[in-house]
């Protein structure tokens, strides 16, 4: 950066999703020139927002340092940041209670394509996001031994489990976050207040649902009869179906001590969110239900508690479904946006 005193450092992003870790980055002040992703919908929702980025929709496996290099215009160490978040569904705690499956998982493997890249590129820092099984594989450590070797330095600190509700995302979301730079290790960003749901809600002053002109706010499904007697019956701000009368509680939950307790539950207006996952628009899926309005959360209000702007495009083109996915899927760009600043702050002594 020295010889760039004044550019913003530089940054790729790979296994991009619809572009949550890009926005973060862009945020904390970092230029993304390229990312890569391989599923339809998912990049074509990030081109909706980041047109600015040469964007490879491509298998991670075919896409060669060299072209990489030449396109972008890179020399080996010249890139500032590699950052990305490999499918984590191979180490999801689903997953993983099922060790034989978890083991012998492909995408556990896509974590060695971003170590490829990171030795084609050597970029000065390194900065990955995933589940928190992650730090616990052995792969993790046969990935932080190589990062070593290649001058990064690795410490106590590298790899972190952390909570981003305490990094100012209004939702409980534990993750696991790496980062690495050639330079010394990155201090940790500051926790701070969390951010509750009536403080998300509010900032972003929604339209009332129907009236938005949002596509992902203003559709609400139509509920069988019985369904939406029992969400009308949920009581206010933190309500769960453990209150229902008996006639209105489902076959399925009848003579169940334990179980998803928070189904049908309503979120706290002065808590964080609950983890926002593929169905978070679906309160048979979990605590996703409407503080006090007798509805589920919309889409754009699951996007919200992600710390995704209101603003933020997502493509519907194959389903309401493909969107919920993607917001579940998404990293949190704020939780992004204050570990970058971190890293940042490493690349900019080194001016």
């Amino acid at each position: 950066m020295a010889e760039n005193r004044g550019k913003k450092p530089t940054a790729i992003d790979l296994f991009c999703g619809a572009g949550g870790l890009t926005l973060g980055l862009k945020q904390a002040g970092f230029k993304v020139l390229a990312s890569v992703e391989l599923e339809e919908i998912p990049h074509k929702s990030y081109l909706l927002n980041h047109p600015d980025v040469i964007s490879y929709k491509r298998d991670i496996r075919k896409l060669g340092v060299a072209e990489l290099r030449k396109q972008l215009n890179l020399k080996r160490g010249e890139l500032d940041l590699l950052a990305g978040c490999p499918p984590c569904q191979g180490f999801s705690t689903l997953r993983t209670r099922k060790k034989a499956l978890s083991f012998n998982d492909d995408r556990n493997e896509l974590m060695f394509e971003f170590l490829r890249l990171v030795e084609g590129l050597l970029p000065k820092a390194v900065m990955m996001e995933n589940v928190p099984a992650l730090a616990y594989d052995a792969r993790m450590v046969v990935f932080l031994r190589r990062l070593s070797t290649l001058g990064y330095k690795v410490g106590r600190r590298t790899v972190q489990i952390e909570d981003a509700a305490d990094y100012g995302v209004p939702q409980r979301r534990r993750r696991m976050i790496m980062m690495a730079t050639r330079f010394g290790q990155v201090e940790a960003a500051q926790k701070t207040v969390h951010a509750t749901v009536r403080s998300c809600l509010t900032r972003a002053a929604l339209a009332p649902v129907g009236s938005s002109g949002d596509p992902l706010h203003d559709h609400i499904p139509i509920r069988a009869d019985n369904v939406q007697q029992i969400i009308e019956s949920i009581p206010v701000d933190g309500g769960s179906r453990g209150s229902l009368p008996e006639h209105l509680v489902l076959k399925c939950h009848k003579d169940k001590k334990t179980g998803f307790r928070d189904v049908y539950g309503r979120m706290w207006w002065d808590r964080v969110a609950p983890t926002m996952t593929s169905g978070c628009d679906n309160p048979s899926k979990g605590r996703y239900l409407h503080p006090a309005e007798n509805r589920a959360i919309t889409l754009r209000e699951a996007a919200l508690f992600q710390s995704f702007p209101a603003y933020y495009k997502f493509d519907l083109s194959k389903g309401r479904g493909r969107v919920a996915l993607m917001i579940g899927n998404a990293l949190p760009p704020e939780f992004i946006r204050r570990h970058a600043l971190q890293i940042k702050s490493v690349l900019i002594s080194q001016e």
